[in-house]
C-alpha cells in the first residue's frame, strides 16, 4: 500500500537489464559514448525536433534548475504558478542555480495557472527600472502538484502571453508521460508546437532509477547548459548508465506504457475513494496524483496497518474531522494493495 510518491516505486526490469547490458566493457565518459549519442537521436525523433539539443542529468531538480538558469539572468524573475514544483519542492534550487533570480507566483485555481493573472503579473513587473527585477522565463508544470493537467488550449494561452512579451517558456515535464497518455497530444504538440522553448523530460518518477533529459529546442543554449551542468556538479562521469536507462525507457514506448499503468491505477483508486464515507476528491485527478480528504481516523487506521501516503496535517485530534491527503500511483501499483487500502479507509 505505497501511495506516498511515484519516486518510491521500483525501476522497471527492462531498465535494470539495460544497465546490465551497458556494464559490459569500456565506454568513454561524460557522454562521449555511442549509447548516449543514440539516446539523444531517439529523443529528437520522439519530439520531432531534429535540431534540438539534448543533455542528460540525474535528478529532476537539477534538470529544472539548470535549464532555468540557462534561460534566465540573475536579475530577472521566473513566472510560475503558486503551486509549481519549482516553488514548493525544490528548496530554492532555481534561485541558487540562477545566481539569485526571483520566483514570481501566479494564481492557479485548480492548480492550473490563470492566463489573466499571468498577464497581470507580467505587466506589474516594471521594465527598465534599475530598482526592480526584470521579466524572465515562464515555467509550467505538465502534471501539477495537485494532479491536474494542462490541456493544449490552456497551455497555448499561457505561452501565447509569454510570446507577446518575448519571454522564453520552460516546461517541467517530470511527469510528461502521464500528461501525454491523458490526452491525444504528441510530445511535439505538448512542447514546441505549443510555444515551449525547453522541456525537462522526466523518467525518474516513471520507472527509471534516476535520469532526466534537458531538451532545448533552440540549439543556442547548448554550450551554456553544458558549462552550468559541469560547474554545478551534475555532469556524470559514467554517463552510459544514464543513457542506458533512457534507452530502455524509449524502447517500444515503455515510457508511455508505464504512464498508462500509473494513470489507470490512479483512476481506480479515485473511483474507490468516492465510495468511502466522508472522503472527497479535492481536484479531479487527470494523471497519477490524487488530492483528497477523508476522516482523520481513517488516516490513522491506514497508517497503523502500514499504508504509506502523505497526510496534510497532524494525525492527532478529532477522528471524524476531515484531513487532506496526497496519494500517488506508480507504474507498478497493484489492484490488491489498492483494495486493501480502501477497505482500511472504510473501516
Amino acid at each position: 500500500m505505497h501511495f506516498a510518491s511515484d519516486n518510491a516505486g521500483p525501476a522497471h526490469p527492462k531498465v535494470m537489464q539495460a544497465l546490465m547490458d551497458a556494464n559490459e566493457g569500456y565506454a568513454m565518459p561524460y557522454g562521449n559514448d555511442p549509447l548516449t549519442e543514440d539516446v539523444r537521436a531517439q529523443i529528437r525523433e520522439v519530439f520531432e525536433a531534429p535540431e534540438a539539443v539534448v543533455h542528460l542529468v540525474g535528478t529532476g531538480s537539477s534538470c529544472n534548475a539548470l535549464m532555468l538558469a540557462t534561460m534566465c539572468q540573475p536579475w530577472e524573475t521566473i513566472f510560475c504558478s503558486d503551486v509549481a514544483h519549482v516553488q514548493e519542492d525544490e528548496c530554492g534550487a532555481p534561485e541558487f542555480f540562477t545566481g539569485g533570480a526571483k520566483l514570481t507566483l501566479i494564481d492557479a485555481p485548480g492548480a492550473l495557472m490563470d492566463p489573466a493573472s499571468l498577464r497581470a503579473r507580467i505587466e506589474a513587473t516594471a521594465q527598465g527600472v534599475v530598482h526592480g527585477v526584470q521579466r524572465g522565463p515562464l515555467t509550467v508544470t505538465t502534471v501539477t502538484e495537485r494532479g491536474t493537467v494542462y490541456g493544449l488550449d490552456h497551455l497555448r494561452a499561457l505561452t501565447g502571453i509569454a510570446r507577446e512579451y518575448e519571454l522564453p517558456v520552460h516546461l517541467d515535464g517530470a511527469r510528461i508521460a502521464n500528461a501525454l497518455v491523458t490526452g491525444d497530444a504528441s510530445p511535439a504538440d505538448l512542447t514546441w508546437r505549443s510555444g515551449v522553448d525547453a522541456v525537462s523530460f522526466g523518467g525518474t518518477k516513471n520507472g527509471l532509477l534516476g535520469v532526466e533529459a534537458a531538451i532545448f529546442f533552440d540549439p543556442s543554449h547548448a554550450w551554456e547548459f553544458e558549462l552550468r551542468r559541469k560547474r554545478g556538479g551534475h555532469l556524470f562521469s559514467k554517463h552510459r548508465y544514464l543513457a542506458a536507462q533512457m534507452q530502455a525507457y524509449l524502447a517500444d514506448d515503455l515510457w508511455l506504457d508505464m504512464a498508462r499503468s500509473a494513470n489507470a491505477a490512479c483512476a481506480r483508486l479515485a473511483d474507490g475513494l468516492r465510495q468511502v464515507p466522508g472522503a472527497h476528491v479535492l481536484h479531479e485527478p487527470q494523471a497519477n496524483i490524487i488530492y483528497c480528504e477523508f476522516p482523520r481516523a481513517a488516516h490513522r487506521r491506514a497508517k497503523e496497518a502500514g499504508a504509506q501516503f502523505y497526510s496534510m496535517g497532524p494525525l492527532e485530534g478529532d477522528g471524524d474531522a476531515p484531513l487532506a491527503a496526497r496519494l500517488v500511483c506508480d507504474w507498478s501499483a497493484e489492484d490488491g494493495a489498492t483494495d486493501r487500502f480502501l477497505d482500511l479507509l472504510r473501516g
